[in-house]
C-alpha cells in the first residue's frame, strides 16, 4: 500500500468511527429529549399514554385540591383547553392558581398527566418561552405579561425625598 491509499484508508476509518459515534450519542439523546405541549395541542396531537411530554400553561383557579401524603390535583388551561394534573410532592413556593407552570410527566390511561416535576413561574415578569408562545397563538397573551418592571422608580423616589429632607434641615 502507498503512503496515499494509508492515508485515505486512516482518514475514511477515522470517519467512519466519528460517525458511528455521533450516531449512538443522538440515538441515546432521542430517549431524553422531552417535546413541549399545551393543553389544546395534547388534544389535537392525541399523545399516547406513556410518552414524556412537558405541559405548559395557566394553573386553573379553583381547580388546586390538596390530597393525603403531599398529592396534588390542578388543572393547566390554555385558554381553549384544560388538561387535569396529578403531582405527588413539594411544589415550588411560587405555584399558586392563575400563575404560568409548566410539568414535566406522562398521560396515563385515564388521560390523567402524572407529573414528576413541576415549575413554577419564579418572579412577575418571567414566562417559558414555550407558554408565552402558546398563549400568544391563544390569543390569550396580555401586553403586561413582558413588561420589565422599572426598580428604579422607587429608588428615584426615595433619592428624592431624601434630598428634600435633607434640603429643608438645611
Amino acid at each position: 500500500m502507498t503512503r496515499k491509499q494509508r492515508r485515505l484508508t486512516i482518514i475514511g476509518g477515522s470517519l467512519a468511527v466519528l460517525a458511528v459515534a455521533a450516531a449512538l450519542v443522538l440515538n441515546a439523546m432521542r430517549d431524553s429529549i422531552v417535546f413541549f405541549s399545551t393543553p389544546a395541542m395534547v388534544a389535537e396531537k392525541h399523545i399516547p399514554a406513556g410518552r414524556r411530554f412537558r405541559l405548559g400553561g395557566l394553573v386553573q383557579p379553583g381547580s388546586l385540591v390538596r390530597g393525603d401524603n403531599l398529592a396534588i390535583t390542578f388543572q393547566v388551561a390554555d385558554g381553549s383547553a384544560a388538561l387535569p394534573v396529578a403531582y405527588k410532592g413539594i411544589l415550588p413556593d411560587l405555584f399558586r392558581e392563575g400563575q404560568g407552570v409548566v410539568a414535566e410527566g406522562a398521560l396515563d390511561s385515564s388521560g390523567v398527566f402524572k407529573a414528576d416535576t413541576v415549575l413554577a413561574k419564579h418572579d412577575e415578569t418571567y414566562m417559558p418561552k414555550e407558554v408565552a408562545d402558546a398563549l400568544k397563538k391563544q390569543g390569550h397573551w396580555k401586553d403586561d405579561y413582558g413588561a420589565k418592571p422599572d426598580y428604579n422608580a422607587g429608588a428615584q423616589g426615595a433619592s428624592r425625598a431624601a434630598q428634600a429632607k435633607q434640603g429643608a434641615s438645611q
